[in-house]
């Protein structure tokens, strides 16, 4: 599922990266003697140091990768990349390189199985979120490796489409549902479509299916036996993905913010939505503080949502990186697009919504406008692997109607027009008819079944993936843990020294996590408007 990104106020320290900032990581050097493959490294050989070819991708160790942020831990990384094969049906044909960074253990006496990070997005870099992983204590005992998926920012071609950003910043100026919205977002994916297709002919192979097929090489050829998988957000869906196509070295499996290939497209959104709504609510009342100073949140939030879509507020922010005010118009899918993100920063949900009640847009608006307006939102997402795999994995296999009729379903006072378009999904179905790629097998869509012990991971107030989401994938996996973290958002592991101890211990005992701390997890203290 698109990553949509925390509102940039009260931000916690350890998140998820919403932007990343342009750097070169540093460089180093390393030998390219090559190996075999199938054969293992030699004994005190450092993983990601030795050239391997397997079949027909290629591993070269080389310099760490640029990436958009200053990425520190990479100075401790050994990086290169590998070579495959852009379209599996024609191996002898186009290739394509992806960026591999591998931090080392933390610990001289390191276990021999690494574990490898599946990035979100769809389009995120996993490179790029090598700190984020390392601060939450990934490489306690283990390597940890990191590879771009095809498309992505440290990948070659990478498929960014700056333009989409470019054109969500417009949007927080125009009305969220109008049709001449949805026209220019149409607009905006085809001049993406135009970039992609003039960087590589085959659009359509950027897809999770391939990306699978691209980590199954990536092992093979860094000659591990076994490794562990670590999958957030939609790298979950690829996670899975690869569990059920490529199954063989895999020790264990851990996601969290669980996407599965069965469900994802825009229905499930609007459940994802229901479901984190009703956790920060239901915080709010259980808290006498929040309860009293502001009752009955759930009903004051619909209630806002009708009365926006009618009438949209309009009014102006000041944001830092921008020299003059900034436009912002609220209507009410503006305001639930909001609210699935700002459940990031849940302290302050209950005080916004209560000023926007009560006339005053702005605490909102600026959260609304302050991530999608910053230079530092453009150009860090790989939107055409986005819309390969919205539009050949998703959209062919449920209509408009299936979207429309979940959200009357779980929004039943909300109007058609907010309902008509999926939470961080607008406009979706007439972006894939633009994008036009051609379905994928409707094996993609399969329930995962598998022995492969599983850490299912879900958050108590995530709006993004529904936490009822790792019950319903944990049902067909027979070794599964499955664990929810109450009280934080999307990708519990980002912001919850819980969830990352919940993750190591998974890792070292994969059917007996230790979930303890969960006991000692307590709501945020809401703010409280004087």
């Amino acid at each position: 599922m698109t990553t949509a990104r925390p509102p940039r106020r009260h931000r916690p320290a350890r998140r998820l990266p919403a932007t990343f900032a342009g750097a070169t990581a540093g460089l180093l050097a390393v030998g390219l003697g090559a190996t075999p493959a199938g054969a293992e490294p030699g004994a005190g050989t450092p993983l990601g140091t030795v050239a391997r070819t397997a079949g027909h991708a290629r591993f070269v160790p080389g310099p760490c990768p640029r990436t958009a942020d200053p990425v520190p831990v990479l100075d401790e990384a050994h990086c290169g990349t590998l070579t495959v094969p852009e379209n599996r049906s024609r191996p002898k044909g186009r290739k394509i390189t992806l960026s591999v960074a591998i931090v080392p253990a933390a610990t001289r006496r390191q276990a021999s199985d690494p574990i490898v990070w599946f990035a979100g997005g769809p389009g995120d870099d996993a490179v790029s979120e090598a700190q984020l992983a390392i601060d939450g204590g990934l490489n306690r005992d283990r390597d940890v490796i990191f590879m771009s998926q095809r498309g992505t920012y440290s990948a070659d071609p990478a498929l960014l489409c700056p333009n989409i950003d470019e054109f969500n910043a417009k949007v927080v100026g125009l009305v969220y549902d109008a049709p001449s919205t949805g026209a220019l977002h149409v607009r905006a994916t085809r001049t993406c479509r135009d970039q992609v297709t003039s960087r590589t002919p085959d659009r359509a192979a950027y897809n999770t299916t391939e990306s699978a097929a691209d980590y199954a090489d990536l092992r093979v050829a860094l000659g591990i036996r076994r490794w562990n998988v670590f999958g957030i957000s939609y790298g979950t869906d690829l996670a899975l993905t690869y569990m059920r196509t490529h199954p063989q070295g895999v020790r264990s499996v851990g996601i969290d913010g669980v996407l599965p290939p069965s469900l994802a497209g825009g229905a499930v959104t609007w459940k994802a939505a229901r479901e984190g709504f009703d956790g920060l609510f239901a915080a709010c009342a259980q808290e006498t503080a929040c309860n009293r100073r502001y009752p009955h949140l759930s009903a004051t939030f619909d209630r806002l949502v009708s009365k926006l879509e009618a009438h949209p507020v309009t009014t102006t922010v000041t944001v830092p990186s921008q020299s003059r005010p900034v436009k912002v118009v609220l209507d009410g899918g503006a305001l639930v697009t909001w609210l699935t993100s700002a459940t990031h920063v849940a302290a302050g949900v209950p005080r916004s919504i209560d000023e926007l009640a009560h006339g005053n847009p702005q605490r909102i608006a600026e959260q609304w406008a302050g991530g999608k307006v910053s230079p530092q939102a453009v150009g860090r997402v790989a939107h055409g692997l986005a819309y390969g795999v919205f539009c050949g994995e998703w959209t062919p296999y449920e209509s408009q109607s299936d979207v429309i009729r979940a959200g009357h379903r779980l929004f039943p006072t909300y109007p058609r027009s907010v309902v008509a378009n999926a939470p961080q999904l607008p406009f979706l179905q007439a972006d894939c008819r633009a994008w036009n790629v051609p379905a994928q097998p409707p094996a993609v869509r399969s329930v995962v079944r598998s022995d492969i012990p599983t850490l299912v991971m879900s958050a108590g107030f995530d709006a993004q993936t529904a936490s009822s989401n790792g019950p319903y994938v944990a049902r067909t996996l027979s070794r599964p843990t499955v664990v929810e973290v109450p009280y934080v958002a999307h990708v519990a592991f980002a912001e919850s020294p819980c969830a990352q101890s919940i993750t190591t211990s998974f890792f070292d005992s994969p059917t007996h996590a230790d979930t303890s701390c969960l006991a000692g997890l307590h709501p945020p203290q809401f703010e409280i408007a004087p």
